[in-house]
């Protein structure tokens, strides 16, 4: 059993991952863990002080678990940079202090870094508002490149024909014949997947967050820091880390919104996706990395509203998860593992690591910190 220790600000708690029941839990790692939240508590997704966190929360948490195997994320300078606007200098300055924070890391832990940026960003430009349509548009509040269209009309698809925002849209039989048939078998799948332009955000039914004010950009390419790699896309990471580890203790380190305009190690630019598809920050580009194989048709934007039965989800704190994702790395890597990370609550799911601590945070609203402890018989 997965057990989710939450932490909201001195109150924690245990519970079955998967059933979201209490728990009661006790041994040695569990314990450990809860003395980590309980000195590490989360400052928020755009505080000045998040990435900070990131580092001084896996540092003591390694010192505690010496793991050979680390992956972290660092997104302050990618939730702040999306919400709020800012001078130029002030976000170079940010995503400065986000590298400053990694070296700080690889100094003190000797872990020999691969840095991975999500994707640069840009400005938006405009919002193709789809709340209007005869049929049904769907995505995520973090998509502004993908939406999935149900029941889609003549008059919808001629106002998709000659929107400036929309690059152009594409029948799911074509994504299939992209990247395979899904094993999902617990939701419907939309009619079309429908592409935005650089600059453009959608709006649909159910987005709730605020305007943002900068998106992930054309990103067909993404920096990654890899001394000595001859890899070329982003499927080829997972290799990366298998033969770093032959030789070094490793860390995988992702750069939330951050491109190869801003990256400021020596990198090798790696395809960010497949043909005409790029990812953009999510799960699915997480997935990828650590499978080393191509997930989006198994997180596809645009039918999280058609499950066919929803009355017990199981994994209630795992976001859009409902079951957990096999492939990634970490679950057959016989060494200890840990990851760590302030982009929200999907660290513990798309790792397979053996400790993960994140923040517990939805859209932006700090709720504390959440670890999910997968395996305690490790020595």
């Amino acid at each position: 059993m997965s057990t989710a220790i939450i932490d909201a600000r001195g109150w924690q708690n245990c519970f079955d991952l998967r059933t979201g029941d209490e728990a009661e839990i006790v041994g040695p790692v569990c314990e450990m863990v809860k003395a980590v939240l309980a000195g590490h508590p989360y400052p928020g997704d755009t505080d000045f002080t998040s990435n900070r966190w990131v580092t001084d929360t896996a540092l003591d948490l390694i010192g505690r678990y010496e793991p050979r195997f680390v992956f972290l994320t660092y997104a302050q300078q990618y939730f702040s940079g999306r919400y709020e606007s800012m001078a130029e200098g002030a976000r170079k300055d940010m995503i400065s202090r986000a590298f400053g924070e990694v070296e700080r890391f690889a100094d003190a832990s000797g872990f020999a870094p691969i840095i991975v940026g999500t994707g640069d960003m840009t400005p938006v430009t405009g919002i193709v508002d789809l709340t209007g349509l005869e049929g049904l548009a769907i995505c995520t509040h973090w998509s502004t490149r993908y939406t999935g269209l149900f029941d889609a009309t003549k008059k919808d698809l001629a106002f998709l024909e000659g929107h400036p925002g929309i690059e152009g849209y594409m029948p799911w039989s074509e994504v299939l014949s992209t990247f395979g048939e899904t094993d999902r078998k617990d939701a419907r799948l939309p009619e079309y997947l429908l592409m935005s332009r650089k600059g453009y955000a959608f709006r649909t039914v159910g987005i709730l967050m605020k305007v943002p004010v900068m998106i992930p950009s054309t990103n067909y390419h993404i920096p990654v820091y890899a001394p000595g790699s001859d890899a070329m896309n982003i499927t080829g990471i997972r290799g990366l880390i298998e033969e770093s580890l032959h030789e070094n203790k490793t860390a995988l380190i992702v750069m939330e919104g951050v491109g190869c305009d801003d990256f400021l190690w020596p990198y090798r630019s790696f395809g960010n996706g497949k043909d005409w598809f790029y990812y953009e920050p999510s799960e699915a580009q997480y997935m990828t990395i650590t499978s080393g194989r191509h997930r989006f048709i198994d997180f596809p934007s645009g039918n999280k509203y058609f499950d066919v039965d929803d009355r017990r989800r199981d994994y209630p704190f795992s976001g859009i998860f409902k079951s957990a994702p096999q492939g990634s790395f970490a679950d057959t890597f016989p060494g200890k593992s840990i990851a760590v990370g302030n982009k929200s609550m999907f660290m513990h799911m798309v790792t397979g690591v053996d400790i993960s601590v994140e923040c517990f945070a939805r859209n932006l609203y700090n709720q504390g910190t959440m670890a999910v402890v997968r395996r305690e018989n490790k020595v």
